[in-house]
């Protein structure tokens, strides 16, 4: 018998005599479980699948290529065959959007998809992915984690994050670096959910955690208890990151992005210090 079976066997016995509940819905864990979530509950997160913008990380829309007939009607004036496709904005309309012709669209991988918010003016990192969108069950198990002390819920959180948006993370990453929190909160909680997140999600990618080149500058209020235009304003300057990052590719790494507030500011924290490329990726996004 393999050894690899034994811890099962311990579990499953452990669920007899102490039935394991989830942590969320807290019906009896079963089939499909990742531990501390039931199988049902996990299937409900409602993940993010492309298309979506490569600068910010918004879900788009899927739009069908144009039949046949539309691409005649715009023919370029040099005779090509070519058509024009054009992004996709967020709300499903195409002002503003970006055209590119059919034919330089099919040789090659595509283009990134870059929404109209971010063509006008982009975030201050230069990538974000969201694994999943925030509500119901994904929002429910955040909320246990950072506010009931839930820590064994970083893990699956930290897994859905990698296995959702790890292959779509560029090469060349340095570091994993948790978003910093606020001193009187981490000792209140006892822990920085990000950080419990960076270290799971720096094991799924195989890549390191480095803490301390982000730190708090300052304290702020929660950004929870604000409305969305002061949020900015809250955390402007509140970061400093350690000269280590220069000339660096560092992910940042929190559990839901909200207005952007947040990591924006640590990206320019991050870039004032030097550091080259500056992705985001957390568990979960507000639409």
């Amino acid at each position: 018998m393999s050894l690899a079976v034994f811890p099962r066997l311990a579990t499953a016995a452990l669920d007899l005599v102490f039935p394991a509940l989830c942590a969320v819905c807290e019906a009896r864990l079963g089939p499909r479980r990742r531990d501390p979530l039931c199988g049902p509950c996990w299937d409900a997160i409602d993940r993010i699948v492309p298309p979506y913008c490569d600068r910010c990380g918004v879900p788009m829309p899927m739009r069908e290529p144009p039949e046949s007939s539309e691409l005649g009607a715009c023919r370029s004036d040099r005779g090509s065959s070519a058509g024009f496709a054009r992004a996709t904005l967020p709300g499903g309309g195409s002002e503003g959007a970006i055209e590119a012709p059919f034919d330089e669209l099919e040789e090659g991988p595509p283009p990134p998809a870059v929404c109209s918010a971010c063509v006008a003016d982009g975030p201050a990192y230069d990538y974000s992915r969201s694994a999943a969108v925030y509500g119901g069950v994904l929002r429910e198990a955040l909320h246990r984690l950072k506010f009931g002390g839930r820590r064994a819920l970083a893990r699956p959180l930290a897994d859905l994050a990698v296995e959702q948006c790890g292959p779509s993370l560029p090469d060349g990453i340095a570091a994993i670096v948790p978003v910093p929190l606020a001193g009187d909160r981490e000792r209140e909680r006892g822990f920085n959910q990000a950080a419990l997140l960076a270290e799971r999600v720096a094991q799924g990618l195989a890549l390191p955690v480095r803490a301390r080149w982000l730190a708090r500058g300052r304290a702020t209020r929660p950004q929870s208890d604000l409305p969305a235009a002061e949020r900015s304003a809250n955390v402007r300057g509140a970061f400093r990151a350690a000269p280590a990052v220069a000339g660096r590719h560092v992910l940042l790494v929190d559990d839901v992005l909200t207005t952007g507030a947040t990591l924006a500011e640590c990206a320019r924290a991050l870039r004032a210090a030097g550091a080259d490329r500056i992705g985001a990726l957390t568990v979960a996004r507000v639409r």
